[in-house]
């Protein structure tokens, strides 16, 4: 492990921006140790009093990639959407016994890509899991989080009456898995005041589950060059309630990777990102977005294009960061949207002014170079903003792998 690192380093690891670090510095929070060449320099030891630093620099990730499997695992997965949680898991050694997904374009995706899957086009209300159970020990899903209708009644599985929690929870109340993942938006942690992640709570332990504290992972932090947050709810069937000890989330990855990493030969893929299809710019808007430096945005540009380009967001107040954002090559890149040129929330290539491709993008979620997206492209971007990046899924997963295999030895 080197002693040194730059203030572009620090920056993605402490996920604290360099303005933010000057300002660190004159406090006396974090004071760089050299300068070389007009880059600060800090040292390992004064960066291990982050606690994420720490976790980094002392990680057990090499020791966990290779937990495997005591005998074969079974899931299911519901909203399967593009496969990323899917590959996830299935590069841990877990089997899949069904993947469920409404979206016809997704499950052409998940068809095309592994022939062998057993993909349910169907609406989940319509499905019927009682066949399975006994023979699932994992139950996996991103269920779309809406607003629950009598949400803070304390009324658990009837309170989700109508949702797509309530779904994913019959799915566990007829297969009676030993372990679930359920996975969501790190807002949901606060959804309706906190009123839906209660009821939530309540509907688990009414299934006979105990239920981990939900955690908000980073993804940067598991080998996926992009600063995107999910929130996740692993639950352990009461009977082996004494494991819950047991479980601990994924240790952190031994770097933060960038965008450089997603778009060029090296840890992360073994070759250059290919030419895909992608959107483009109108003329004036590629001209303005022509003066943004990499990693900035709107602020970045002559006074009279920001006028121009804000219209009258421009005398309103907030920050407004999304807008005109050009990506850095030695960031993560922010949370991948469903629309890649979308004014609010803009995601410009670093070196090229035009979105990212579709294959760009896919790389940001470590979707593998051969992993095909069915439909047209609008479809493509949208299969792949939804989507869990797939070395994210392959981290948690491996943590519920580790607990399985506990279970099974105690068994």
């Amino acid at each position: 492990m080197k002693e040194y690192f730059d203030i572009n380093e620090v920056s993605n690891l402490l996920d604290v921006s360099i303005p933010k670090l000057k300002i660190w510095e004159r406090q006396g929070k974090l004071v760089p140790i050299k300068r070389t060449k007009g880059n600060d320099l800090y040292h390992r030891n004064d960066l291990e009093v982050f606690d994420i630093a720490f976790k980094v620099f002392n990680t057990n990730w090499d020791d966990e990639v290779k937990i495997k499997p005591k005998r074969t695992f079974n899931s299911i997965e519901l909203f399967a959407g593009a496969g990323g949680l899917a590959l996830g898991l299935e590069k841990t050694g877990f089997h899949h016994l069904l993947l469920n997904e409404i979206d016809k374009y997704s499950c052409e995706t998940l068809r095309r890509n592994r022939p062998k899957w057993n993909v349910l086009e169907k609406d989940i209300s319509q499905v019927d899991f009682t066949s399975y159970k006994g023979k699932v020990d994992l139950v996996t899903g991103g269920f779309p989080c809406q607003a629950f209708s009598s949400a803070g009644k304390k009324r658990g599985f009837e309170d989700t009456r109508g949702t797509l929690f309530f779904e994913f929870a019959r799915c566990i109340q007829e297969v009676e898995p030993t372990v679930f993942i359920g996975e969501n938006v790190k807002g949901l942690f606060h959804h309706d005041n906190g009123n839906t992640l209660e009821v939530i709570k309540n509907t688990i332990a009414e299934l006979g589950y105990v239920l981990v504290e939900p955690t908000v992972l980073k993804a940067m932090y598991y080998m996926v060059p992009q600063k995107r947050e999910r929130l996740f709810l692993i639950g352990i069937k009461k009977e082996f309630a004494s494991f819950i000890s047991e479980f601990k989330f994924p240790s952190p990855y031994k770097r933060v990777l960038t965008l450089k990493d997603a778009l060029f030969k090296g840890e992360l893929f073994n070759c250059d990102v290919p030419e895909s299809v992608g959107d483009v710019y109108p003329i004036r808007k590629k001209e303005i977005l022509e003066y943004v430096p990499q990693g900035g945005y709107w602020k970045d540009l002559p006074e009279e294009l920001q006028r121009e380009y804000m219209g009258g967001s421009f005398y309103l107040g907030g920050g407004k960061t999304g807008l005109a954002r050009r990506l850095s090559l030695d960031s993560p890149s922010l949370t991948l949207v469903c629309a890649p040129a979308m004014k609010q929330t803009e995601r410009c290539h670093p070196t090229n002014t035009r979105p990212l491709t579709v294959r760009e993008s896919a790389r940001i979620q470590t979707f593998p170079d051969d992993w095909e997206f069915f439909g047209a492209k609008s479809q493509a971007y949208k299969q792949i903003g939804n989507a869990v990046p797939v070395n994210l899924a392959w981290s948690v997963s491996r943590s519920v792998l580790n607990l399985l295999n506990k279970i099974e030895e105690k068994k």
